[in-house]
């Protein structure tokens, strides 16, 4: 840029040529040359022209917005790329609406971390004490409304966001705060921090609520260690019993399911039984009735064959000697 301003002047010194050996003054600041105020009348426009087109371009970067501004009002915005814009009457803010920051609530961590006990004591919903510290994540949606809608935006979403995790934590008992109520304490205050934040016009998108601490006050830490402790063993024993009781009773269940089909089965099997054994003795009774004497020797017989199917020996007397007398029956009755 300077090397053509240089050059520009020595263009212009040479288009006047003085004496007749074809010299030129070099452009003075000397105020009683009028010549030299001349040239500079000549210089000061055409540097003021390139540099206001030097200066009216402008790129815009990926994840970039830029607010153009027109006599102080805002005009227009710009998309990423290659730009034109009115020397002097614009002026142009760039925005970076993919960048997420963050804020920090109860804590600091520029180099350690330092706690900040004013922003972290809050009041639980059964009037308790706990410290929480929280990060607070956030990027432009709207560059309008954050430049000139809100003044101060960080201090503005600080303020705001400890609003919001105070209420949550208000209406929160203790004992979900230290155990299972940190998600929901997490989305109620970035739900209603996103509502404050839109009441103002701000132009800012809250992304995410990370609880870090949530411990009672360093005083009764201890104390409240031990109940939370007392608690978790409370649960665990629960669960245990619950796991138990699930793993027992089907087991019970299908025992006594497996004893009622068995005792349902004999059932029908011992009145299959007795009704065969009704049926067979009528029929035989039947045949008692017809002919007694018959009917009796065919029973005597037929128990008898039972009784004497395939023994191994039969033991018998002799009326007339007294002795014993052994008879391998079942080699007779072998085939």
């Amino acid at each position: 840029m300077f090397s053509l301003i240089k050059k520009i002047i020595d263009f212009l010194n040479n288009l006047d040529k003085r004496g007749s050996n074809g010299g030129t003054d070099p452009i003075s600041l000397d105020p009683d040359s009028k010549d030299s105020f001349k040239k500079l009348f000549i210089v000061i426009p055409v540097i003021f022209g390139i540099f206001a087109i030097y200066s009216s371009f402008y790129t815009i970067d990926p994840g970039e917005v830029g607010v153009i501004q027109r006599f102080g009002k805002l005009s227009s915005y710009s998309d990423p790329g290659l730009h034109l814009k009115i020397p002097v009457v614009d002026k142009l803010t760039v925005v970076d609406v993919e960048k997420v920051r963050r804020i920090e609530i109860g804590f600091r961590s520029d180099r350690s971390r330092i706690s900040i006990v004013q922003e972290s004591l809050m009041i639980t919903k059964d009037e308790n004490i706990v410290d929480a510290q929280a990060i607070i994540q956030w990027k432009i949606k709207d560059p309008g409304n954050y430049l000139f809608k809100v003044w101060n935006v960080e201090s503005t979403i600080k303020s705001t966001a400890e609003v919001a995790l105070r209420s949550s934590m208000g209406v929160t008992n203790i004992d979900d705060a230290l155990t299972t109520g940190r998600d929901l304490i997490q989305s109620n205050t970035r739900a209603f921090l996103q509502k404050l934040l839109d009441s103002y016009s701000s132009g800012v998108a809250i992304t995410d609520v990370k609880l870090q601490i949530v411990d009672p006050p360093e005083e009764v830490k201890d104390a409240f260690n031990e109940v939370v402790r007392a608690k978790e063993d409370k649960e665990k024993l629960i669960n245990n019993a619950k796991g138990y009781f699930e793993d027992v009773i089907p087991k019970a269940r299908g025992e006594a399911e497996k004893m009622i089909r068995q005792s349902e089965a004999y059932r029908e099997q011992r009145i299959s039984k007795a009704q065969g054994d009704v049926a067979r003795f009528n029929q035989i009774y039947s045949e008692y009735r017809k002919d007694k004497e018959t009917t009796k020797t065919r029973i005597y017989l037929e128990k008898m064959e039972s009784i004497l199917q395939r023994p191994k020996k039969v033991i018998g007397t002799d009326s007339g000697s007294g002795s014993l007398n052994l008879l391998p029956l079942n080699e007779v009755f072998k085939d």
